[in-house]
């Protein structure tokens, strides 16, 4: 063992089969906390308690800032250098409301090295440049930078980024409430920074945060794999803590104030301005124990678990379908990340004046509750909820490494046990224990919520002038600070402006940074093959394919339907089926029966349609209903006959269950547009270029969501509500007579017993396949359309019909959507348009190359961003290096591994839809062998003269400028 560190504890943890490890640092006081496994994905991880009491988003620029240069790597952008540099897994950084951390994930350990030594030095010796505090925070500058006759404007990457995500009517909402909810401390601020204060941050300010809050002494390490803690040591030590000594700084997150009496409070959020009534939103909130204690967080998980897990749980369900509101609040649940844990309860789509309604509905609700108790049944299936969650290994969005630090973090943010929150075996024995007192669900109630002063009501009423009052305030400190300017002032934003240029458009000495080269690629791929496949039945039975996977004592079941041939209205209503199917009664089971079981012996049931194009033919369109669910092995024989019960026998007569479903979903879509903006951007632009192009624009998309908006309507309106579910019966019907087939994910040992369960139901499918196959109408045409919605900054795409995944050119240009990013798209989207992401892709499933920006503060500037990277592809000096950080990137998107049942899925679903080992092999060949040559004939032959496709997700102030650019404008308003 290093005798730099000190090991403190050490816990075997068989359910994670990690073996969990905690040192301390001697002299710093640092902690380290290493997860020791057999797994080659190493993660790290440092994060820093940063605890800001302003809004002025110090902590989440100073997260950005530091990235741009360090010590050792003076250059302007290491972190986005290497992410080109790199076979990583994962690469970002987070703030948080009370800390900022900086993980990455690699299976090659050179590459893990060579990114710690980026990391540590760009925490521990960042350079927090000036003119880089004015890029990512936030400066002024004039809208035409040397003419101090324009209007002056705030810019800098966060400031956009968060005027992006206050557009957003639950984040807004949340941190509104937040700030009632703790009067005092430090999660009564924004810690993203609100637009209106980010200006008043100065650069001084932040280098003093800098220098107390990223320091080794409030510095916490985790790290998984099996690289030895040892071997972590010495590099920290050498890399950064030798050259500190103890900080006598303690920084932590004080205990809030606690209410004597409840408080109420109102306020308006920003609202789109359809004309539509009932948009008020009314919230109940409490403050609870500390989430680093483990009974206080474990008995707050269970009483939320109980009273909001599922539509059948008894607060879910009285919000559901009470008729005060339009459905229960996406805000709904318990929040544990911060250091004292809310709850929060209420609903969305109310009435103007529902205030009192709404919170007497909810304080009796728990009064009847508490006195009534609750079924064992369902206590139970919490339980298993909880077991479920603990047990499972995730990592398909994230690395499952980086997942158990996360959850591990926010204890040991406040100093508490982190391991018990990953040993969650003998704190589930002493809550199912506790369980079995009749009174103690009730107990909790009484003592959490209904004694409990510290309570909230928030009434959020919608302002469709909020967006516009707030663009006018901020043009009026704008021109109340150009009328204070002296001509010094004016000099020096100018020359700030110059300058800022100057260093962006700086050639960074690359090589200064480390990296992979291509020969430390692998030369073979991560691929799943099947165990066995197997008929359910004799004859009947249906075909069954098998994975062998490390599960952690789970199975994953799927039943897959191939779809028939659809109308245009059967197309229209298969997503509104997909959303039905699992949430609706079986056979004459009601649907809170069915929630109940779903709950007992399943972590849920999903349904969908999964939809690809041909390989070589995108306008050929395959598509499947799949039903999908997970359960511990003892739930085995019940979790089979709960998807099989769905799939034949759903009953679609609770048309009142049917309403509330289609409401939920289209209030959740109206308030995700902001967040989804780029991704519904680049599919408006696509939206002519293939069949499932449009079918996903027409259906999920935003056409589609504009229709589901009108679908949430018309259904309110007497016999259409009948009418639309007896559609969505017939629909049923027609899908379920397809011969399934299905999918088992399980660990080798658990296999026979689990086949054996199965057979025993689902050779009882009956299927009729008489249906021809699913198709859709070709279409490649040229689109020129912007969406308005509720936003403060714009979504801009841009795109050119290409070709299909096995074309040649695939590769040349998936390599070159990198290049131009790394290259161009990058300095001129991001650092100088001021957006907060911005790149390129090719989509091998509709054959288009598309640019995209994220919470852009510019629109045709940006457009004209795409055109002008085009043009520096075909006429700047390139180098080998360039193209071979392009190559690296897509390589470590193909190699990215997934957990254990999720690369089964996608092994699965990828030879369904005929997209085999040997085709990924050929087009990474492809890819190996891209050259400059390559990149400026793809360039050429499908960019420079072409006629580009333009999708753009923008808001009213913009719809001149829109209308100026030729384009069709449409709005949800």
């Amino acid at each position: 063992m290093s005798s730099t560190f000190q090991l403190r504890a050490t816990r075997q943890l068989p359910t994670l089969k990690v073996n969990f490890e905690e040192y301390v640092h001697v002299r710093t006081g640092a902690v380290h906390y290493h997860l020791a496994t057999d797994n080659p994905e190493n993660v790290f991880m440092v994060a820093l308690r940063t605890v800001p009491m302003n809004s002025t988003g110090v902590a989440h620029i100073l997260e950005h800032t530091a990235l741009c240069g360090s010590r050792r790597f003076p250059v302007r952008d290491p972190f986005f250098m290497m992410i080109r540099r790199s076979m990583n897994t994962f690469m970002n950084a987070f703030t948080s409301s009370d800390w900022t951390a900086y993980p990455f994930a690699s299976q090659n350990k050179k590459d893990f090295n060579n990114l710690l030594d980026v990391y540590m030095d760009a925490v521990f010796f960042s350079n927090l440049h000036q003119l880089d505090f004015a890029q990512e925070g936030h400066r002024l500058e004039f809208s035409e930078p040397t003419n101090p006759k324009s209007p002056l404007e705030f810019k800098g990457v966060v400031y956009n980024e968060m005027k992006g995500a206050m557009s957003s009517p639950s984040s807004y909402i949340w941190q509104q409430l937040s700030s009632v909810l703790f009067p005092t401390n430090t999660y009564h601020f924004n810690s993203g920074g609100e637009p209106s204060n980010i200006p008043d941050l100065s650069y001084e300010e932040l280098c003093s945060f800098y220098r107390t809050h990223y320091h080794p002494s409030n510095a916490i390490f985790l790290t998984y794999g099996d690289i030895p803690a040892h071997d972590h040591h010495e590099r920290f030590e050498h890399l950064a803590l030798r050259e500190f000594d103890k900080l006598d700084v303690f920084i932590e997150v004080a205990d809030e104030q606690r209410y004597r009496e409840p408080v109420k409070v109102t306020l308006s959020y920003p609202d789109d301005g359809d004309g539509e009534n009932d948009k008020t939103q009314v919230l109940l909130a409490w403050l609870l124990g500390h989430s680093s204690n483990l009974q206080d967080l474990y008995e707050a998980q269970l009483l939320s678990a109980v009273l909001l897990d599922n539509s059948a749980s008894p607060l879910q369900q009285v919000l559901e379908t009470c008729g005060l509101g339009k459905s229960p609040s996406s805000l709904c649940g318990l929040e544990d990340s911060y250091k004292e844990m809310s709850f929060v309860c209420g609903l969305e789509g109310c009435a103007t004046h529902a205030t009192a309604a709404v919170e007497e509905l909810i304080l009796s609700t728990l009064e009847r509750i508490a006195s009534e108790g609750v079924p064992k049944a369902q206590i139970d299936a919490a339980l298993h909820s909880l077991e479920l969650h603990a047990r499972e290994i995730s990592g398909d969005s994230y690395p499952y490494g980086l997942q158990l630090l996360l959850s591990a973090l926010s204890s040991a943010t406040h100093r508490g046990n982190p391991v018990d929150l990953l040993d969650i075996d003998p704190a589930l024995d002493k809550l199912k224990k506790a369980c079995e007192q009749p009174d103690f669900i009730p107990s909790l109630i009484h003592r959490l919520l209904l004694k409990n002063p510290h309570r909230v009501t928030l009434t959020a009423h919608a302002d469709e002038e909020f967006t516009n009052r707030s663009k006018q305030e901020e043009e009026q400190k704008l021109a109340n600070i150009k009328s204070g300017l002296s001509d010094e002032d004016i000099t020096n934003i100018i020359a700030r402006s110059d300058a800022l240029k100057t260093r962006q458009e700086q050639e960074p000495n690359a090589e200064i940074l480390p990296k992979v080269e291509l020969s430390d690629v692998p030369a073979d791929i991560p691929w799943v093959y099947p165990t066995a496949h197997f008929r359910t039945g004799n004859q009947s039975g249906i075909e069954l394919t098998t994975y062998e996977r490390g599960t952690n004592g789970i199975n994953y079941q799927q039943l897959i339907l191939p779809l028939p041939t659809l109308s245009d209205d059967e197309a229209s209503l298969l997503p509104y089926l997909t959303t039905c199917i699992p949430e609706l009664g079986i056979g004459n089971r009601s649907y809170l029966d069915i929630q109940n079981e779903q709950a007992a012996v399943s972590g849920g049931v999903s349904c969908y349609s999964s939809m690809r194009s041909g390989t070589g033919d995108i306008q050929q369109t395959q598509g499947y209903l799949v039903l999908s669910s997970k359960g511990l092995y003892r739930n085995q024989e019940p979790l089979s006959r709960l998807l099989a019960d769905t799939l034949m026998d759903c009953r679609f007569d609770e048309h009142n269950r049917i309403l509330e479903l289609i409401d939920q979903v289209n209030n959740r879509r109206q308030q995700s547009l902001s967040s989804q903006g780029h991704g519904l951007a680049m599919g408006l632009a696509c939206s002519g270029m293939s069949a499932l192009a449009q079918w996903d624009y027409n259906n999920t998309g935003l056409a589609g969501i504009s229709r589901l908006k009108e679908r949430a309507r018309l259904l309110h309106q007497p016999d259409e509500l009948a009418r639309f579910a007896e559609s969505l019966k017939c629909l049923y019907n027609s899908l379920r007579s397809q011969l399934p087939q299905g999918l088992l994910i399980a660990e080798a040992d658990a296999l026979p017993a689990l086949l054996h369960a199965i057979r025993k139901v689902w050779p009882t499918i009956p299927y009729n396949q008489t249906k021809p196959k699913f198709t859709l109408p070709s279409i490649r045409e040229p689109v020129q359309k912007a969406w308005l919605i509720n936003a403060q900054v714009n979504f801009c795409a841009m795109a050119f019909p290409t070709v299909a995944s096995t074309h040649e050119d695939a590769a040349p240009l998936t390599v070159l959507a990198g290049f131009m990013r790394n290259g161009f798209l990058h300095r001129a989207i991001r650092e100088q348009g001021g957006a907060y992401g911005g790149g390129a892709t090719q989509d091998g499933s509709c054959a288009a190359f598309r640019f995209f920006s994220y919470r852009d503060p510019r629109l045709s500037e940006t457009l004209a961003d795409y055109r002008r990277a085009i043009d520096w592809m075909l006429t700047a000096n390139h180098s080998d290096a360039q193209i071979e950080e392009a190559i690296l990137g897509v390589i470590s998107a193909l190699d990215r591994p997934g957990s254990p049942a999720g690369a089964a899925k996608q092994s699965f679903h990828n030879e369904l839809f005929g997209r085999t080992r040997e085709d990924r092999m050929i087009f990474r060949e492809q890819v190996l062998q891209v050259d400059l040559t390559r990149l400026k004939e793809v360039t050429q032959k499908y960019l420079k003269d072409a006629e580009a496709s333009i999708g753009i997700v923008s808001h009213k102030g913009e719809t001149k400028e829109l209308e100026s650019l030729g384009l069709e404008v449409n709005s949800f308003t």
